[in-house]
């Protein structure tokens, strides 16, 4: 404390105090894991509310309400001008503070929110993902005709166990998805074989890291704890590994985590390039590209929302609006002339 129980050091939001009683901070850390949410949305949450403490000079948010919040927020949208989604974000972590480790129910905000401009996704054609596939080399490949032919998010692709890919019904299994969900998609049968071998070649590194003494994963909630010896199977292990092994932040131990995903971002860039497409494009392009795709071949639109595994079908139909058929899926009058 800096004097006053009212006001944090920026030391002392982060650390504990002389009887241990962890701080801001770490309860918020605490309550995040206990309400299984991911790491990645942890640091998130944990950066927003660092930044809303040291924007009121540090004061402690016991003693902050809903004018702080509102102030805080309309600063992001009109001096810093956030994005709408970056500012909801911004309140999200902020409530989740004051609610669940606070236990501080707060009322209503005057806020001005940043414009949300409605953009349409950027779409590959067929040969331009194709092009794309053909500059892009082993792993690399693999991950990129998953993303297109399963319609996975990155780091979905990349958290794939070996138990979740299932060979004999062609079909993958998304755990703890966006929003904490598992769905399945379909596994493309033109990676099978690389697939195949690729789980070959993971499964020997996966027998030389037990026998240097490694070879345990990270396995999600408590099933560490409750199958002692399941971070050491197999069946637990990445698809796509990460080349070398690292310190897991939460408990110190060494592991073999998956790959990291600027590897592949920097590889389907560079694929990008060499095909020469003059579009805005990435990793989750090839997602957009496989739900337009299916949408001009017909595929029903629940169909495409469960694949992609939307909570809303306002979302999926966004695609609608970009398939290669014109707006509405209507021809212009001047192809009839």
């Amino acid at each position: 404390m800096n004097g006053s129980s009212n006001t944090y050091t920026k030391e002392s939001i982060v650390n504990r105090t002389n009887d241990n009683k962890p701080k801001l901070l770490d309860l918020v850390r605490i309550e995040m894991r206990t309400k299984h949410y991911s790491k990645r949305t942890e640091e998130v949450y944990v950066n927003w509310i660092k930044e809303f403490v040291r924007f009121h000079h540090m004061k402690h948010p016991n003693t902050m309400g809903e004018n702080e919040i509102s102030k805080y927020l309309n600063y992001l949208a009109v001096s810093r001008k956030v994005s709408s989604s970056t500012q909801n974000q911004a309140l999200c972590s902020i409530i989740f503070l004051y609610k669940h480790v606070l236990k501080i129910n707060v009322g209503e905000f005057d806020i001005v929110w940043a414009k949300k401009p409605k953009k349409l996704p950027v779409v590959l054609t067929k040969e331009e993902v194709k092009q794309i596939l053909i500059n892009l080399k082993g792993t690399t490949w693999i991950v990129g005709n998953i993303l297109y032919g399963s319609g996975l998010r990155l780091l979905e692709c990349l958290r794939i166990r070996v138990q979740d890919i299932d060979f004999t019904n062609n079909q993958i299994i998304i755990r703890n998805g966006k929003g904490g969900k598992d769905r399945v998609s379909m596994l493309p049968f033109l990676v099978k074989d690389a697939l195949k071998a690729k789980l070959a070649d993971v499964k020997k590194l996966h027998l030389k890291d037990l026998k240097k003494g490694y070879g345990k994963v990270y396995l999600p909630y408590a099933l560490e704890r409750k199958y002692p010896s399941a971070n050491t199977e197999f069946k637990w292990q990445y698809v796509f590994p990460s080349e070398s092994l690292s310190k897991d932040p939460s408990s110190g131990a060494l592991r073999r985590h998956h790959m990291n995903e600027s590897i592949i971002q920097k590889a389907v860039k560079e694929a990008i390039k060499k095909a020469g497409i003059n579009k805005t494009a990435g990793c989750h392009t090839l997602r957009h590209s496989f739900a337009t795709h299916l949408l001009e071949n017909g595929t029903d639109i629940r169909t495409i929302q469960e694949l992609l595994g939307h909570t809303s079908i306002e979302t999926t139909m966004i695609y609608t609006h970009v398939i290669n058929q014109g707006p509405f899926g209507i021809k212009s009058p001047a192809d009839n002339l």
